[in-house]
Order: structure tokens, then sequence, then C-alpha cells
């Protein structure tokens, strides 16, 4: 058998060449794998930033209303109109939630990154969701922190030279939920129900990794902790048979009716009260959440100290849950950066709170968590995720069934009020329209 030919050096050269660009450290598998571990890592570390700013912002608002309860007459207007003008001034595409941003995002997420999903959309919502909480607004920072995920997984991948796909911003989005909430199912099931209608088998890794990264870093930073508190209580079947409808018709409607209002804003119905006039508006939005901040001193920011009361059994008086709806709508409809993840979930306690007010006998922070699943499936109707959410963030585990129960009945309730689900509704306003084609010859010469 003849010896094999001989390879000049420079064969050889070429050969390893190929190989290292192939299988090396900047073959595309790796530059794709250092882009998810890397962005997903830092995802994980700027929510917990985030966190802490926004946490920040709130006590600071809170020892000022302490010592003068009238400030927020002055200061709530005045930052609302301040904020709403730099955020149409500076960055349109940051105001609101950040959900809806990246399910519009999708479509295009490369073009993405020049608005919906840019450095600057993503910084200064952050900043401006903060200053809306240093005004008492009644705004969460998971649904930004849903927007800055994904821009910073976007930037991950395009540093790393990977191309940025919809199911990128889909493991951006969903680390952030799970890094906001340490929740890391959470996140999974958002990103399947929620941001993902028509999901990928081939995305399943991705977001599997990026969520379990966000949450570890998370939660090795911030610590291991259950987010509104141990909830061990359980209730009989008997109970639930009762409650369980009577909580997700309530909360469900209630909910429903909070999505109907926000897409009528959203689609005319701010302008139609302001005549056209954003600023005017957004100052009265201020006053009112200012007015209903210093009669109830329960309404201001993300609500989250007021529902972890309710839920460890302390006295509420029934209309939180209204006034809370009241005020995260005026917020809303003022047109400024920030969630309706937190908000929703203390108008959710309200719910629970009259809800026990009907069931006297029954644990108080079973049946609030009830009440609270069904308003916030009816907001965002997601089920599942919204389960997933009241379970992680409670460690209730012995309530999944009722849980699930109810939020399978607040669904059915909340699309007879509202068919249209709230976020893919909201993102229509950031969809770009289609391009119209040049007219032919024909079409001109007529």
């Amino acid at each position: 058998m003849p010896d094999p030919e001989p390879r000049d050096g420079a064969d050889v050269r070429r050969r390893v060449r190929v190989a290292l660009r192939r299988h090396g450290p900047t073959a595309p598998v790796w530059r794709r794998r250092t882009a998810i571990f890397g962005g997903a890592a830092t995802v994980g570390l700027i929510a917990v930033a985030f966190a802490w700013t926004a946490d920040r912002a709130s006590e600071l608002f809170a020892g000022m209303t302490q010592h003068h309860w009238w400030l927020p007459l002055l200061l709530t207007p005045i930052g609302f109109v301040a904020i709403a003008w730099l955020t149409g001034r500076l960055a349109p595409a940051a105001r609101g939630s950040g959900i809806p941003q990246i399910i519009a995002a999708k479509q295009a997420p490369e073009a993405a990154m020049a608005g919906l999903v840019s450095a600057r959309t993503a910084l200064l919502k952050a900043v401006l969701t903060a200053g809306a909480l240093l005004c008492g607004a009644s705004v969460g920072r998971e649904g930004p922190t849903v927007q800055v995920g994904a821009t910073i997984m976007a930037y991950a991948h395009k540093w790393m030279r990977v191309p940025v796909t919809a199911s990128v911003l889909v493991a951006g989005a969903a680390a952030g939920v799970a890094a906001a909430f340490n929740t890391p199912l959470a996140g999974v099931a958002f990103a399947i129900e929620e941001l993902a209608a028509a999901y990928e088998q081939r995305m399943t890794l991705l977001v599997m990794s990026a969520v379990l990264i966000a949450g570890m870093i998370a939660q090795g930073v911030a610590g291991d902790y259950i987010y509104f508190g141990l909830v061990g209580q359980t209730l009989p079947l008997r109970a639930v048979l009762l409650i369980a409808p009577v909580a997700g018709i309530l909360g469900g409607l209630s909910g429903g009716l909070f999505s109907r209002l926000m897409l009528w804003l959203a689609r005319g119905g701010s302008r139609l009260i302001s005549g056209g006039r954003p600023l005017l508006l957004a100052g009265g939005c201020g006053l009112i959440v200012a007015a209903l901040g210093v009669v109830t001193h329960l309404t201001w920011g993300t609500g989250y100290s007021a529902a972890r009361a309710i839920i460890e059994g302390s006295d509420a008086p029934l209309w939180f849950g209204p006034a809370k709806f009241l005020a995260t709508l005026a917020t809303a409809a003022a047109g400024l950066p920030g969630g309706i993840f937190a908000p929703s979930l203390a108008t959710g306690a309200g719910v629970g709170n009259v809800v026990h007010a009907l069931f006297p006998d029954q644990p108080t922070g079973a049946v609030v968590l009830l009440g609270m699943v069904a308003y916030f499936t009816g907001v965002v109707r997601a089920p599942l995720t919204s389960v997933i959410i009241m379970s992680e963030t409670t460690a209730s585990r012995g309530l999944m069934l009722p849980l699930l129960a109810t939020a399978l009945i607040a669904e059915g309730a909340a699309s007879l009020i509202c068919r249209e689900r709230l976020y893919h509704g909201l993102a229509t306003g950031f969809l770009r329209p289609a391009p119209v084609p040049d007219a032919t010859p024909e079409e001109k010469a007529r």
C-alpha cells in the first residue's frame, strides 16, 4: 500500500485554522454559549441592583410623606409631568410596562435594537421607573426588568457576533422575570405562556439556561428570600369548592375590567380625556394618585408592603383593592415607565381581602392568595404563570390545586369583559407599520 501523500506546512496550517474556526473558542457554538451565560449572569446582577434602587426610592418617598403629609399633593403631579415629558422626549419606547415592547420587538429583533431594546431605552427605563417610585406612582419594577433583561441579552449576542433572534429576546425577558421575583419556574412559564405564543422546541435550552443562571445570580447576591413570605396555610376541599368560584369570578371580572380600560386608554382614550395635551393628563393623573395616597396612606408605590401585611392577616380596609386599582390605572394613563405586575398583585390582595370578609372562618393568607391569583390572571391572562408566581413567592405548594382552579375560573370570567390579552394588545402600539409598496407605472399613470 503506498504511503499517503505528504502534506506541506501550508496545508496543515490551513486545516488547523479550519478546525479552530469550527470547534475553537471563537467558533459560533462557543460564542453563542458565552453570550447566553454572560448575558444571563448580567441580567441577574442588574435585576438585583435595580430592585435595590427601586426599594430605596420607595423608602425615600415614604420617609418624606411621614414628615410632610401634604408634600405628595405637589411632588406627585409635578413628578408625573416631568417624567412623562422626559419619556416622550428622550425614550418613547420606555413608556409603560416593558412587556409589550418585547412582544413587539420579536417581529424584527435586529431592528428593535435601535429603539425598543436599545441601551438608551433600557437605561432610561430603569432610571425613570425609579423616579416614578420616588414620586409615589403605583408602578412595579418587574415589567421594566423584562425589557432591560431582553436588552442585555440582545447586546450580549451582538457583542459576541451572534444573530439576535426572537428566541434571544424571549430568553432575556424570561431571565428578567426570574431574577425580579426570585422565581425561576415562573420565568419559564412566562416565556412559554406570554412571550412565545408559538413556542419552538429549539429555544427551550436557551430559555432554561438564561432563567436558571439569572435566578442563581440574583439568589446568590440578594439571598434565598421568599417574595411575599412563607404561607403554609391550606384549605379543605369543601371550602375550595365555595371560595375558588367566588374569588375567580370577582378577581377575573375586575382584572378584565382593568385590561379593557388600559387598552381603551392606549387606543385613543388618553387623547380623548386630555384633548391631545399629554402633559396636562399626566399632571391630572398625578393629582389623583396623590389624593388617593394622602387619604388612604396605602396606595403608594408597588403596594408590596400592604399586600404582604394583608397576606399575614393584618386588618385592612375593604376599599384598599378599588383604591389601588384606581391608582394603578391613573399611573398607567399618565404614560410613565413602570410595570403593573406588583401593583396588580397588591390589588389582588385587596380582592382577596374582600373574599375573606365573605368567608371569615377560613385562613386569611390562603383566601387572600386565591384573590391575588384571580385578579392577576384577569389582568395578564396567563393562568399558569400566575399560579407559579404565587406558589413560588409564598412557598404555598399546598395551595397549588386551589390556585389553579381559581386561575382557570378567573381566565374565563376575564374573557367576558376583555377578549384581547392585555400585553399583546398594548404591543400593537409599538409595532412598526408595514411599508407601503411603491406604485407601479400603470398605477402612477392612473
